[in-house]
């Protein structure tokens, strides 16, 4: 999968099916506040968001940031996966 940091539009993307699947963030100093996520109508592929997601963590490793998951859906990604849950600043319990 690829994924492309549309800096512009603060914004990370990926296409699946044609079809532009988004996770917007803001920074906050060494911290990536997931903000929201747009999936097309009658999307359904988890596997797909979940990949997605797990490439969004590896670039913040790779940025040293700390991930402030706002969403649901970003939340139950980490109870999904604990590996991840380093990830998360002190005091952020999921």
């Amino acid at each position: 999968m690829e994924i492309k940091d549309n800096t512009f539009s603060r914004q990370f993307e990926a296409l699946a099916d044609g079809k532009l699947i988004t996770v917007e963030y803001s920074f906050q100093e060494k911290k990536i506040f997931l903000t929201r996520m747009s999936v097309p109508e009658n999307f359904d592929n988890e596997e797909f968001i979940s990949d997605f997601l797990k490439d969004i963590m590896a670039i913040a490793i790779e940025r040293k940031l700390k991930v402030v998951p706002i969403l649901p859906k970003i939340a139950a990604f980490f109870k999904k996966n604990p590996t991840y849950k380093e990830l998360l600043p002190p005091g952020i319990r999921i």
